[in-house]
């Protein structure tokens, strides 16, 4: 495998973006998690056509009547029904520009696409509710003993078979 990507290929250095993004907001240096564990990833035991997904997103959004997302590790998290229309869908982040996000939510949070791939009978069905939170969380110890906890628990419960997960 290459160590260099194609010199055609149009590449965003998310790190050094992030660094950047925080050192002109007046942050600390980002601190990147360092997990040495293999992640224990589990085959799907269904196809994706007869399975339940969840969309999982970091991208701040929650619904039109939500309370927003409120400052750099925020633990919420917010559920928001699955038939939501984009149009009631909202950003807030302290981290990112949310310029397009609030022009179209979908960038950061794909339900309309997700609808679709089940109208398509590529995905067998949504759960019930998809899960947002706000990303940039600086301690990983909390964000391991809170929010995690909590998010799979929704999981759990929702009887998701997979979860579909889009970082900012």
């Amino acid at each position: 495998m290459p160590s260099t990507p194609p010199a055609d290929l149009d590449v965003v250095d998310y790190i050094a973006q992030t660094r950047d993004s925080y050192a002109a907001l007046g942050y600390d240096a980002y601190r990147w998690a360092d997990n040495p564990d293999p992640v224990p990833l589990t085959p799907l035991a269904k196809p994706l056509a007869e399975s339940r997904v969840v969309l999982i997103a970091s991208g701040g959004v929650y619904r039109s009547g939500q309370v927003g997302f409120t400052h750099k590790d925020d633990l919420s998290h917010r559920e928001i029904p699955s038939d939501t229309p984009t149009e009631d869908l909202r950003v807030t982040h302290f981290a990112y520009d949310q310029t397009n996000a609030r022009k179209d939510p979908n960038v950061v949070f794909p339900l309309a696409a997700m609808r679709a791939m089940v109208d398509e009978g590529r995905i067998g069905s949504l759960a019930s509710h998809a899960l947002t939170f706000m990303g940039g969380i600086y301690s990983q110890r909390r964000l391991s003993e809170t929010l995690i906890p909590a998010l799979r628990s929704r999981v759990e419960a929702m009887g998701a078979d997979l979860a579909l997960l889009v970082p900012v």
